[in-house]
């Protein structure tokens, strides 16, 4: 389950009116990610608090097929700003190898509240330089 999404993620009215914020948003640039079976995803990247960061989201049934390792990889070469940050919730870890073979590495902790738990979650954050 994805911890840093909407409290009630089923509401549609709300997800259509923040993606059409975020595709007339030229600081964000959105990418989708498909495979053969089609739509597998999404990566984006924007600025947020002055740093760039780079956000995915991969169908769990699509996980362990590489596909959000080959989507970072083809996308940071889209996104040239560096650093580039991303943060992952302390128990995706899936997620955190994925930055890691990118080349990102951990460079802080931050505990935060995540709507999609309903609670407090640990994340890292992660920084890819060159």
């Amino acid at each position: 389950m994805a911890a840093f999404t909407r409290a009630d993620p089923s509401d549609r009215s709300s997800f259509d009116a923040h993606y059409e914020r975020v595709r007339n948003d030229p600081d964000v640039t959105m990418r989708a990610i498909d495979d053969e079976r089609g739509l597998a995803g999404m990566i984006a990247s924007f600025s947020m608090e002055g740093e760039r960061e780079v956000s995915y989201w991969i169908d769990p049934s699509r996980w362990g097929r590489g596909i959000g390792s080959a989507a970072l990889e083809a996308f940071v070469q889209v996104e040239v700003t560096r650093p580039l940050f991303a943060r992952v919730a302390q128990h995706n870890t899936g997620s955190a190898k994925v930055l890691i073979r990118a080349g990102f590495v951990q460079v802080g902790t931050e505990t935060s509240y995540a709507d999609g738990v309903g609670r407090d979650v640990v994340e890292h954050i992660y920084r890819l330089a060159l």
